[in-house]
């Protein structure tokens, strides 16, 4: 019972990590690219406020879980799941080392003035948790759809 429950939050929760990411990949982002330095300020500031406080616990949540799985699980799971955590603690590195970093230091930011734009290199990390994400969940579902 603990494994299909556990199961059900890793596929579940990954699949809405990966969904999020990919939103803000193909919607949020292009649309925030095109504002001006003001209007990209705000936004970034109120989409902030939603995202910062679900994202890390719904990543630990889920990345726990499947190293757990990893231990209830037979194969393939039990190689899959831990798999598929590694893979999330590779998108919270990447939040954690640069995007998080780049989020911080747009909460002291004038309106206007001289500044580099950040969001080309946000995008860069970004596109990169995105698929850090996409193959974790690649290895949940397989997981999932092979188990016994």
């Amino acid at each position: 019972m603990l494994e299909e429950v556990l199961s059900g939050v890793v596929l579940i929760g990954t699949g809405t990590v990966t969904g999020i990411f990919v939103a803000v990949l193909v919607s949020v982002g292009p649309a925030m690219s095109a504002m001006g330095r003001a209007e990209y300020l705000r936004a970034h500031a109120l989409l902030g406020r939603g995202y910062h406080p679900l994202m890390p616990v719904l990543v630990n949540v889920v990345t726990l879980s499947g190293f757990a799985l990893g231990w209830l699980s037979e194969s393939p799971g039990r190689v899959l799941f831990p798999v598929a955590s590694v893979l999330l603690l590779g998108v919270q590195a990447v939040s954690h080392l640069g995007n998080v970093p780049i989020n911080r230091s747009l909460s002291g930011l004038a309106a206007d003035g001289p500044w580099q734009d950040p969001r080309p290199l946000w995008r860069a990390w970004h596109r990169l948790r995105t698929a850090l994400a996409a193959l974790a969940l690649t290895a949940v579902t397989v997981a999932v759809l092979a188990a016994p």
